[in-house]
């Protein structure tokens, strides 16, 4: 398998409000997607190692869509969690200072797509995230 891919953002809120953001389905479902052509319709999260997360990601078109489909391996409230896609794994990791927290994921690349482009597409994601979640 290739090297991990790692992308971050930091956030100019706590590390509460930041891991609520990024957890609840109701605020996923605002902020989860690459571009602006798609859309994060619907979201499921079950918070328990075993648990599952489920969010629906599709072009505004209907032209395409897919299910992000993880189950939870390892969760530490409010400081890190990691799950497993599609027999790949993800960890993310909040890391509080002086009132800003740093959201960092790392990622295991899938073989379909270029490593430049998974990359891009995360950090997007996270960028949107990071958007929403400073305006709301």
């Amino acid at each position: 398998m290739t090297s991990k891919i790692m992308v971050s953002a930091t956030i100019n809120a706590d590390t509460k409000k930041v891991w609520d953001f990024y957890t609840q389905p109701k605020h996923i479902t605002k902020w989860n997607f690459a571009d602006p052509s798609w859309h994060c319709p619907t979201a499921t999260n079950d918070m328990n190692v075993g648990g599952r997360y489920v969010a629906r990601m599709e072009a505004k078109d209907g032209s395409f869509g897919f299910d992000f489909d993880a189950v939870y391996t390892e969760i530490n409230e409010g400081e890190n969690f990691t799950y497993e896609f599609g027999g790949r794994l993800a960890k993310v990791d909040f890391k509080e200072t002086e009132g800003q927290t740093e959201v960092i994921v790392i990622f295991d690349p899938e073989a379909e797509n270029s490593i430049e482009l998974q990359r891009n597409g995360w950090q997007a994601i996270l960028d949107n995230f990071k958007k929403y979640t400073e305006s709301n």
